[in-house]
């Protein structure tokens, strides 16, 4: 649950720390005091879009902190690397006057995409516009499948679609005229050709590079190493000659002083050493016989390697070879596409008949989840007020299966008596559409994880008897899960567990919006308030306590 809100500067709040209760929260308020940017710090903090038009004019950024409390989060946190508390759970934003946003979980650092999709997890928003998705024919499926229960069977039908998907993606691959076939396949033979006579071998450039470099400085490396040989095997003395009389040397002293053994082994070793590094040296001067003919052969190679690396958008000679590989794939598959496509063919089929099996599968399960859905809805909106409504949920084959199965699936009802079934879209009033949300939240959310339910003004259009039974249907899903709800009824008002004033005032010269969780006389007066505006009597003080301890009489026994 939300337990903790706390925002700065945002648009006119200041500053407003908000401890939210178990059960039913109730903010109320003048129409502009600033409920809606209570809601909107908090979808920002939730991740939702922002922009720096909500800082507060003046201030350099705005901040918003929630804290959390069993979230049932601990999965997300091990996945994206970030600790847990048992305890709680904190989300931060800040957003500067520039626009530019930075959020936290739990102190560490996150993108604004995983504090949404942490958010989504936390708390459901649910506004004006939420009715109108209704009237969205094209989530009428989702609203039956999330109620259904069968995810087996979706899963099934989704895992044979990915399978036909994947065999007439590999059909249409193969599909072309024969014309552009002929010229697909000349150029792949001619490429082949290209490639195998060239022979290139892995590592090639880098070897030729070095023996081109080699070949460049062939002059002073050869005068180098002449000298160097010279100085260790041909000059009179030279270093060969030397160590081994040194080591003869020391090798009889060795005889007369047995403490120079060891040095007289390591001279003797490192004449050794002198004898072989001469004698690398001798080779490797013979091997600098370059002749032109063999610089022209290596530039010309060099040039051969850079003009197909650069033909074929590759960076080596691997690339070139992976390039002749895929060629050579791509032709056989080409030459004996017509075996392929016969192949394709008939798996497609079979794949076909699959999918309609599991799909005729999953038509069933939501006819009876349709069915299901459809007493419960209209036994919600009977309790709603609708007395006389009927709802169902029509299923229609598509005329050929699709990603999501054989079905389209509509929502029709019949507000009134005698009337025949028609769309939501064109027998709906605005109040009724809150109401019919409010119903189908109500019957979805004994399977929903979230833990907390903001409704924000979905009353709108409804008053009397239905204000009343739309108050008590909040509060009974507010026995179950957390609640928070923005309002102008003091029917639903009446039922909070927990009931917040939200109100703007003038110092200064600014405007502030303060939050201010109201006792109980402050709950009557603001109970008359919402019935009498600012004609408040002590009869409306009286009508406003009758109607506080009716609700409280209504939970304690209902609830």
């Amino acid at each position: 649950m939300l337990d903790q809100l706390h925002i700065e500067n945002i648009a006119v709040i200041e500053r407003a720390d908000i401890a939210f209760g178990r059960g039913l929260n109730v903010m109320t308020g003048e129409t502009g005091a600033g409920k809606s940017i209570v809601i909107d710090s908090i979808q920002a903090v939730l991740g939702g879009r922002t922009s720096r038009e909500i800082v507060r004019s003046g201030a350099e950024k705005a901040f918003v902190s929630a804290v959390f409390t069993g979230s049932g989060a601990e999965q997300w946190l091990e996945e994206n690397g970030l600790e847990t508390d048992d305890e709680e759970l904190i989300l931060q934003r800040r957003i500067s006057a520039d626009g530019k946003s930075a959020c936290r979980v739990n102190g560490a650092p996150v993108t604004v995409g995983q504090l949404r999709s942490l958010g989504s997890l936390l708390l459901d928003i649910h506004g004006q516009n939420d009715g109108l998705r209704l009237l969205d024919e094209s989530r009428h499926l989702g609203y039956l499948d999330s109620f259904g229960g069968y995810g087996d069977a979706l899963a099934a039908y989704s895992a044979v679609y990915d399978e036909y998907t994947g065999i007439k993606s590999q059909i249409d691959a193969l599909t072309m005229d024969e014309l552009e076939r002929e010229r697909l396949t000349e150029d792949l033979k001619r490429s082949i050709d290209e490639l195998e006579r060239a022979d290139i071998h892995p590592g090639e450039q880098d070897e030729l590079n070095a023996r081109r470099e080699l070949m460049r400085n062939a002059e002073k490396l050869t005068e180098a190493l002449r000298g160097a040989y010279e100085a260790l095997y041909e000059s009179e003395p030279n270093a060969v000659g030397l160590a081994s009389d040194a080591g003869s040397l020391a090798k009889y002293a060795a005889g007369l002083a047995p403490d120079l053994a060891e040095a007289a082994q390591e001279i003797a070793d490192a004449g050794f050493m002198l004898t072989d590094a001469a004698e690398r040296i001798g080779d490797t001067l013979r091997g600098l016989d370059f002749s032109p003919d063999e610089y022209d052969a290596l530039e010309n190679r060099l040039a051969l390697l850079r003009r197909l690396t650069k033909k074929y958008s590759v960076a080596d000679e691997n690339g070139l070879l992976e390039t002749l590989e895929a060629s050579r794939e791509r032709l056989d598959t080409l030459e004996y596409s017509g075996d392929a496509l016969i192949k394709l063919k008939k798996q497609l089929a079979e794949c076909e008949k699959r999918l309609l099996q599991r799909g005729a599968e999953l038509t069933e399960r939501r006819r009876d989840a349709a069915k299901r859905l459809g007493e419960r809805i209209a036994a919600e909106l009977k309790y709603l007020s609708m007395p006389s409504v009927r709802f169902e949920v029509d299923i229609t084959p598509l005329p050929r299966f699709g990603a999501h199965g054989l079905d389209s699936v509509s929502f029709m009802m019949s507000a009134n008596a005698g009337e025949p079934l028609g769309k939501i879209a064109a027998i709906a009033s605005g109040g009724e559409l809150s109401r019919i949300m409010l119903a189908m939240k109500s019957v979805f959310a004994e399977s929903d994880p979230v833990g907390t339910l903001i409704f924000d003004e979905i009353d709108t259009g409804v008053s009397g008897i239905a204000a009343q039974r739309v108050g008590e249907k909040m509060a009974s899903i507010a026995a179950k899960r957390q609640v928070i709800c923005v309002t102008h009824l003091p029917q639903i008002a009446a039922l909070a567990d927990t009931h917040f004033r939200i109100s703007k005032s003038e110092a200064g010269g600014r405007t502030r919006t303060e939050v201010t969780e109201l006792d109980r006389a402050e709950r009557v007066a603001e109970l008359a308030r919402l019935h009498g505006g600012d004609a408040v009597t002590d009869l409306t003080l009286r009508a406003a306590e009758e109607q506080l301890a009716s609700a409280e009489r209504f939970k304690s026994e209902r609830l």
